[in-house]
């Protein structure tokens, strides 16, 4: 049977009945989405065997069990030597921000993924870990998630959340300790000025959106950099943040904590906020942020009605919107920072990368970007596509799929070798990597 006969009529099984222990073969045929992108982003590398290196690190963060380089290399049946690819994420020049601005316009063609002024702009910050002292940029940094320090890399991300909850992120910036940059002679960028970065970012391209972060970037600085930009009604650009409890607020002519403002708010002034079977209680006014040059609007969220401590505070420039629109807001914060970081992460090895070269760490993150992309895109099919047998429905299944699409080009290959006189089978299987 001609192998698109077999893969037609189903006779393979949708999952891949192998334990994660076991020896995979090796990849044969780059998958579909891979060459579905060389297609479509090919013309930003001036050569084929630049298009090749960028469809085998793709394949590789797809679906590589060990996503370094040497490991993605070895995944192939044949190929240059690693340091061909090495080469290519260090060394070759071709154009990340091109490539970056590329992966977004083709996002744009799709209306589930295209930007809205419904839409949210999540910024956050993740630390990657990494086991080697000399990558660019690693340091010890405290990971409050985990109550411990490490060595890693931050970055800053600001990620999309189209109102149907798709996500995809925009840009990132990578921070740099004050000794590194002073070691190298280079400038101090603090988290703010990252911050900023990232916000000139979204609206030099004029992404429309609500700005959305965590009580980290919740300062006066960023907050009336916010304000300062205008949309394209001539608006201040709005945001939604967390106010740590702590934070000076003006209230009726005095300054007060504003975990203290919330302790005078008596429970039956507290409104109820429901969420399908959930419900919290809220108090809602406008005031002053010190050294903050326009006036907000902050919601106080409780558990219970009559709890003394707030669960949550925030603030917004956007006086005149109600309590239900702020929450859901802030809500596509974690929408868009903490699934991204998870799945990218966890299936597409964003903190997998060895280079030790700024510019190597910066294409394998552009490039795990580009990853992540692609599959928001095949996830949006309302159909089962015909690479992966059945729809899928989250990053993981869809990485599941395209591996299990390249083994069944794999053994197509195989029993088309085998079939004919011209290669054994013991030679077939060297070149798989299975004897």
């Amino acid at each position: 049977m001609a192998r698109d006969d077999w893969q037609t009529a189903g006779e393979f099984p949708a999952t891949i009945p192998w334990s994660s222990e076991a020896v995979m073969p090796a990849i044969v045929e780059f998958p579909t989405i891979v060459q579905e992108a060389v297609r479509e982003l090919g013309d930003l590398f001036s050569c084929e065997p630049q298009r090749r290196h960028f469809a085998e690190y793709l394949t590789g963060l797809l679906i590589a069990a060990d996503k370094t380089v040497s490991g993605i290399n070895g995944e192939f049946a044949e190929t240059t030597d690693q340091s061909c690819l090495n080469r290519f994420m260090t060394e070759v020049p071709w154009d990340v921000e091109a490539l970056n601005e590329r992966r977004l316009k083709l996002l744009q063609q799709d209306e589930a993924t295209r930007y809205s002024d419904a839409g949210v702009i999540a910024l956050d910050n993740v630390l990657i870990d990494h086991d080697g002292k000399f990558i660019a940029d690693v340091g010890w940094f405290w990971d409050h998630a985990e109550d411990r320090a490490k060595i890693a890399q931050d970055n800053l991300f600001a990620n999309y959340v189209c109102p149907n909850g798709e996500h995809y992120p925009l840009q990132f910036r990578r921070f740099r300790k004050r000794a590194q940059c002073e070691a190298t002679g280079e400038k101090f960028v603090d988290h703010t000025e990252l911050f900023m970065e990232l916000v000139d970012y979204v609206c030099e391209r004029e992404i429309p959106g609500i700005f959305a972060f965590d009580s980290f970037f919740t300062n006066a600085k960023n907050l009336n950099h916010i304000h300062g930009k205008h949309d394209h009604r001539g608006q201040p650009r709005g945001y939604v943040g967390d106010l740590k409890f702590n934070r000076k607020i003006w209230s009726r002519g005095r300054e007060l904590k504003a975990e203290e403002l919330a302790a005078t708010i008596p429970a039956e002034d507290r409104q109820e906020l429901r969420r399908g079977d959930q419900r919290q209680w809220y108090f809602t006014c406008s005031l002053r942020l010190p050294d903050v040059k326009h006036p907000v609007r902050i919601l106080i969220l409780w558990k219970h009605r009559h709890d003394k401590q707030p669960a949550k505070i925030l603030v917004t420039n956007r006086l005149q919107w109600e309590a239900t629109r702020i929450v859901r807001a802030y809500r596509q914060r974690w929408t868009g920072t903490e699934t991204f970081h998870r799945d990218a992460k966890q299936e597409l090895g964003m903190g997998d990368c060895q280079l030790r070269s700024g510019q190597g760490q910066t294409r394998h993150m552009h490039l795990v970007m580009l990853a992540y992309s692609l599959l928001v895109r095949q996830l949006r099919q309302k159909r089962a596509l015909s690479w992966a047998l059945h729809k899928l429905t989250t990053i993981g299944e869809a990485c599941r799929a395209i591996l299990l699409e390249a083994f069944r080009s794999t053994i197509a290959w195989a029993m088309e070798k085998t079939s004919s006189d011209i290669q054994k089978l013991p030679h077939v299987l060297a070149q798989l990597g299975l004897t």
